[in-house]
């Protein structure tokens, strides 16, 4: 099996104006991912508001993006569940739907129990034989396990393929992992947004899952890394990172709000609880997209400013 590396956007849940899922919308997103050129996608994930589908939807989700990226690029398929048995119905769908791993964040309800930690990845091996990515998110979202812990429950699972570390400082953990030298991991990858995307490449992570808004820079920055071009990699950086500071406030409203604008998608509806934008925040929004609009056309990506709301 290839292993995964490079940019994996994570995937929104696009939604109508009256809250029900936009396949359309979903559709379009997914092929606008893959023609911006990223190695893979990640669905359901933190940034695609999966707490807020009910089983139903994800399962139906997963089938069919597994469907449209077949052949194409990379899927990672999110499986955390609220419970072991959920966990267990969501991997076993990743595998009818060809995913190349399954992401499961630390489940909060196994406590500081290292070992049920460990015994409930490694269970899931019962369910599909699709390797695991352990999603090493901070409380309350998961458990942040120390590198230490981390390494302990890893122990237990040999599923356990590929990591996602999201605990600040993400590049001091990333090198630690690295330094344990834990011969069954295939691949670390960074989160956190994209926002400390230079350090964690840097340090050795194989790749990013940021959410999805600006998934032809993080493509481009990808390809800068890849090439050893470390001027460029620093520049699209520095010319992201406030966007992507703001979208650390508003989460899924940023990021749907962007899509809107770049004519990706209809309506910026969310369900998850979070801040509005208001006519302020839009109107800084108006600001930092104008000056990555030359980066995005250099992409062939649109962007139309005057779709303000």
């Amino acid at each position: 099996m290839k292993d995964i590396a490079g940019a994996f956007p994570v995937l929104p849940t696009i939604f109508d104006d009256a809250g029900e899922i936009d396949s359309n919308g979903m559709a379009n997103v997914v092929e606008w991912v893959i023609g911006c050129g990223c190695d893979g996608v990640v669905f359901p994930g933190l940034a695609s508001e999966y707490d807020m589908l009910d089983i139903d939807e994800r399962l139906t989700l997963i089938a069919a993006i597994g469907e449209r990226t077949a052949g194409r690029v990379a899927f990672v398929a999110g499986c955390s569940g609220q419970s072991d048995a959920e966990s267990a119905t969501l991997i076993a769908a990743a595998e009818r739907a060809g995913a190349a791993a399954a992401m499961i964040v630390t489940p909060a309800r196994k406590g500081d129990d290292l070992d049920a930690i460990g015994d409930f990845y490694a269970g899931l091996a019962d369910a599909a034989s699709v390797p695991v990515m352990l999603q090493n998110a901070p409380r309350p979202m998961g458990l942040g396990l120390s590198t230490r812990q981390l390494v302990q429950v890893i122990a237990r699972a040999p599923n356990i393929a590929y990591v996602k570390e999201e605990n600040a400082p993400c590049g001091q953990r990333i090198t630690m992992l690295r330094e344990a030298g834990v011969p069954q991991l295939r691949a670390i990858f960074g989160g956190a947004g994209g926002r400390y995307i230079t350090d964690e490449l840097a340090r050795g992570a194989e790749g990013t899952m940021p959410a999805s808004e600006i998934a032809d820079l993080h493509v481009k920055l990808i390809a800068a890394h890849r090439a050893g071009d470390l001027a460029t990699v620093r520049m699209l950086f520095e010319r992201t990172l406030p966007l992507l500071n703001m979208q650390a406030v508003f989460r899924w409203r940023l990021t749907k709000e962007v899509l809107r604008r770049r004519g990706l998608i209809e309506s910026a509806y969310v369900r998850a609880p979070g801040p509005q934008l208001d006519r302020h925040d839009l109107a800084e929004l108006d600001q930092l997209l104008a000056a990555l609009e030359p980066l995005m056309r250099e992409m062939g990506s649109s962007l139309d400013l005057r779709q303000s709301v």
